[in-house]
């Protein structure tokens, strides 16, 4: 989406125009007999509401369109959740309405620069579509809106927009990534496609492949991926825009770019989408290109194990014991088990290379997790209450919302193996938990660690606000606003 700004007066206005209304407040220079339309059809401002009329200006029609943004708190106008979702909605009406070009009026209104520029991100976002192999769209079907004029903005937006613009193509990039078929994007593709998104941005790529991770006695992450011949990779993204010395924070993402079960078989109903279970690696390269774009004055490591899980003669077996690079031993009790397997390697190998002081892991890890929220939130399980709840705040100011879950001793016991350290899942209760408490056996003394289950979260079956039907990007948001919070002065 291409956005530009301009004055009013001075600008080549487009057919399709749009205005901001909070719940129950009408901009002053609208004609009367708009406002009148808008009560008949009840529209009100609500979050997300669109009323649309036509009307004839100096011999020019004009499409105006009206998107509610609520009254967040009881204030005039909205926080940024309510603008956000009056600009997604405009995208959702108009993306295939055949206009090129919406007009965002803003004149006589009294919006900041940050509530403009969510506006846009509601915008952009939503209008975000993957249609690289769609090829017999009909026109109707065919996205036709492709620029937004933002007439009479308030001082500092365009800075403003510039910032959040960033965050923007790192949600597009996530949703990409997670949305590309196993055929096309795979370890080696992905690391492929990274390195060419993060060319010019200062992000430092290294990556290491199977003979490497063999060496270091990645035994557990490469035990996942012997059943397949995509080779396996470690992806490193390293941006040190911070105070030289300065710890990094350091996020780690699970990508199994293909999830078939390994020999612990998954049913064949909705086995294809299993394509989006590397959802984490997903969100940890997505923000670490967020991070990048607006050259955040932060060190942050993105670390993702990408492996592909398939069933042949080498694969591995249930009831085959492991030894991670940690040194300790793991019985594969269930091969659809494996991305805490990929992690624990990941996490070990990060922290031994970086030495974070905060570690925050995220993966698309169990369907017990879906369970128990839905797709509503992530699980956050931490060995830090000061992380959990800055991560709590990340996720409430982001959008990208989380709920967390405990950890504690009492269910270590349900994971203890009669053979091994350790086996890779206990009984069925508790199975997120069990996964956490298996992860926290890989984290070094002195780091703050976070684990983020994002299993319902990564793909969505519905549009939601700021999202249609499919990836959602979700993490992106998150990880850039807990870095803007907590590792930004």
């Amino acid at each position: 989406m291409q956005i530009t700004f301009a004055a009013k007066q001075s600008a080549a206005l487009p057919r399709l125009v749009a205005r901001i209304v909070a719940r129950d407040t009408f901009p002053n220079d609208l004609p009367a007999h708009v406002r009148e339309g808008a009560v008949a059809g009840r529209f009100a401002g609500k979050p997300g509401q669109v009323f649309e009329t036509c009307y004839e200006d100096d011999g020019r029609l004009v499409r105006l369109a009206l998107a509610g943004c609520g009254n967040g708190n009881g204030e005039t106008y909205p926080g940024h959740a309510g603008v956000e979702r009056a600009g997604a909605a405009l995208a959702a009406k108009y993306l295939t309405s055949g206009e090129t070009e919406i007009a965002l009026d803003l004149s006589g209104t009294a919006f900041t620069a940050e509530q403009v520029a969510a506006v846009l991100v509601g915008l952009t976002l939503r209008a975000w579509r993957w249609d690289a192999y769609r090829t017999r769209l009909k026109d109707e079907q065919k996205r036709s809106l492709e620029k937004v004029i933002v007439l009479d903005a308030p001082a500092g937006t365009p800075e403003a927009w510039e910032l959040d613009q960033a965050m923007v193509r790192g949600v597009e990039f996530t949703r990409e990534l997670v949305t590309e078929p196993a055929n096309i994007l795979y370890p080696e593709s992905f690391v492929a496609r990274a390195k060419e998104r993060f060319a010019g941005t200062g992000v430092e790529i290294e990556v290491l492949g199977e003979e490497e991770m063999r060496k270091l006695g990645m035994g557990a992450l490469l035990g996942v991926s012997q059943g397949s011949p995509r080779e396996s990779q470690l992806l490193v993204m390293k941006w040190m825009g911070g105070n030289p010395g300065d710890k990094p924070a350091l996020f780690v993402g699970k990508g199994v770019t293909f999830d078939t079960g390994g020999i612990s078989l998954k049913p064949p109903a909705g086995m294809e989408d299993m394509k989006w279970d590397m959802g984490g690696a997903g969100a940890v390269t997505g923000a670490m290109l967020a991070i990048a774009g607006r050259k955040a004055k932060a060190n942050v490591i993105g670390v993702c194990g990408l492996v592909e899980n398939m069933p042949d003669g080498n694969a591995q077996r249930p009831g085959d014991v492991v030894t991670t690079m940690s040194g300790q031993t793991v019985e594969v009790i269930n091969t659809d088990a494996e991305g805490r397997l990929v992690l624990c390697d990941a996490m070990t190998w990060a922290q031994g290379q970086f030495e974070p002081d905060v570690m925050v892991e995220l993966s698309t890890l169990t369907g017990a997790m879906i369970v128990s929220l839905g797709h509503e939130h992530g699980g956050v399980f931490s060995n830090s209450d000061a992380l959990a709840d800055h991560l709590l705040e990340a996720g409430t100011e982001s959008g990208d919302k989380l709920w967390r879950f405990p950890l504690s001793a009492a269910y270590d016991k349900l994971i203890d193996s009669p053979i091994a350290d350790m086996k890779n899942v206990g009984p069925r209760y508790a199975g997120s938990i069990t996964a956490a408490q298996f992860l926290q056996r890989f984290v070094e003394d002195g780091v703050d660690w976070a684990h983020l289950d994002i299993a319902g979260m990564a793909w969505a079956d519905k549009p939601g606000a700021t999202w249609d039907k499919g990836a959602t990007g979700y993490g992106v948001r998150l990880l850039d606003r807990f870095v803007r919070d907590t590792r930004e002065g």
